[in-house]
């Protein structure tokens, strides 16, 4: 379970982005968050992976073990900024030490592609990429801001329809942060908007 109590963050003291957020996530949930621009959606995804500290209040999620990979994954709207543009595929796919053949299989991703560099990859065949590389075997929970924003609607619902097989076929609960309302309401069991919490 990943659980948010009474959470608030500020970058200035008394000068807060948002304050006493409350959820609870199960394995196997999807949660929708919505807002506006700017009132620290992003942020809070920061938050929950520990990219960041709360000001106020906890957040409990599942504990890494060992030197198994993180339970609670981001995946950030970007592909380009969260890999090394440097490395070939095949070097990040085999960080990501408790991914699987079978998830490549399901994200439809080409073998030939762990020959290249991620600037000779598409935006969307980067981003299944990048999806894929979060979610490794010990994965409970994954955090998706705006991860399908750039790309056209054959494309989101390409991503979206891998995604959700795959985390309903593994259990995996989602937090997914977007503008689009409708998106949320087709995949989510519960929605949030974020706006509530913002000052």
């Amino acid at each position: 379970m990943l659980k948010v109590d009474n959470v608030g963050f500020c970058y200035k003291k008394d000068d807060w982005l948002f304050r006493h957020i409350n959820l609870t996530c199960q394995r196997g949930e999807v949660i929708g968050i919505y807002g506006d621009s700017g009132i620290g959606k992003s942020t809070f995804a920061k938050l929950i992976t520990s990219y960041l500290r709360p000001t106020e209040g906890e957040i409990n999620v599942p504990h890494k073990l060992n030197n198994k990979s993180n339970p609670v994954q981001l995946i950030w709207q970007h592909p380009e900024r969260a890999i090394n543009p440097k490395w070939k595929l095949s070097k990040i796919f085999v960080e990501a030490s408790d991914l699987d053949s079978e998830i490549m299989q399901w994200m439809d991703i080409n073998d030939e592609w762990l020959k290249r560099y991620p600037g000779e990859l598409s935006g969307g065949e980067l981003q299944r990429f990048c999806i894929a590389r979060s979610l490794g075997k010990h994965t409970r929970f994954i955090i998706a801001d705006e991860i399908t924003s750039m790309f056209d609607t054959v494309t989101q619902a390409q991503i979206w329809n891998m995604l959700l097989n795959i985390t309903e076929e593994r259990g995996i609960g989602m937090l997914v942060i977007s503008h689009n309302i409708e998106l949320l309401n087709r995949i989510s069991h519960h929605l949030i908007d974020f706006n509530e919490f913002s000052n």
